[in-house]
């Protein structure tokens, strides 16, 4: 591996960058900025994110634990892996200096878990299906579902082993109707853009089956808000990532999901922690 430059590592407080004008509050990129190639997530037993010089082409977003976020049915996770005091996500598109970064930025306190991720241009992940509901796009629904009045906003963050060999031995119309779309392309077996609930067969079913996993978490039957999915793959399954203005977003979607997702049968959740990602002024 080929040392990477000095000349291009800056302070780790500016590396993390700055989002908003002059006057408005400094939010952390790897929210709303684009989704990089690659990440490193951690949580620890640590309560500050230390100083270090790091690569300007990473992007570094840290939180600190809250409380608030239940058990589920189905969870498979150990006291050591369930919570955290510090939440670090390092994400860029050369995994070279994610490597780095990662290496330079350690909390001092005990590691909990760590998973190197990945994502692909069509965010596909490992099951083969592109991943997310329905997320907030428009600046006013960044604002009304993701950042808080503070320019702060709430991290779920859950690794999920999921059963690759199981879900891919189905035929693909089966698996097509457990998340309810199309797996070559992602578009709803309702067809359109977006998911459309009330579509029905000529012969009065419903086009998404009840226990698909776009119905199941949708914001309309989860009675939630929407919430920013950054979600990353690793060798088991994956990372996931969301970004919610409340924290009873997700809480809610995920009781509705943990009462018939189909998907849920091939995912087992063995790490989960909530965290509050502050401004950074």
């Amino acid at each position: 591996m080929s040392p990477i430059s000095r000349r291009r590592l800056i302070a780790g407080t500016a590396a993390i960058g700055l989002l908003g004008g002059c006057g408005s509050p400094q939010r952390q990129p790897g929210i709303a900025t684009p989704q990089q190639l690659h990440a490193d997530i951690s949580v620890w037993d640590a309560v500050t994110l230390p100083s270090a010089h790091v690569s300007s082409s990473v992007t570094v977003t840290y939180g600190h634990g809250i409380e608030g976020l239940p058990e589920f049915p189905g969870d498979a996770v150990r006291p050591e892996d369930l919570g955290g005091g510090l939440f670090l996500q390092i994400c860029g598109d050369d995994p070279d200096a994610v490597r780095d970064a990662a290496s330079r930025l350690r909390p001092d306190g005990r590691l909990r878990w760590r998973e190197k991720g990945s994502c692909n241009s069509g965010r596909t992940n490992v099951l083969g299906f592109k991943d997310g509901i329905v997320v907030p796009k428009t600046p006013r629904e960044f604002a009304q579902e993701v950042w808080r009045p503070d320019g702060s906003t709430f991290a779920v963050v859950r690794r999920m082993k999921l059963d690759v060999a199981a879900f891919t031995a189905m035929p693909v119309a089966d698996q097509e109707r457990v998340f309810g779309r199309r797996k070559h392309d992602a578009v709803p077996l309702s067809g359109g853009d977006e998911v459309d609930l009330s579509a029905k067969t000529p012969d009065g079913e419903y086009v998404i089956p009840a226990d698909a996993h776009v119905r199941r978490a949708h914001p309309l039957t989860a009675g939630a808000g929407l919430m920013l999915r950054r979600s990353y793959n690793y060798d088991e399954g994956l990372i996931f990532i969301s970004y919610q203005r409340e924290l009873k977003t997700f809480v809610n979607t995920m009781h509705r999901m943990a009462d018939g997702d189909a998907l849920l049968r091939y995912a087992t959740t063995t790490s989960s922690a909530a965290f509050r990602i502050p401004t950074l002024n």
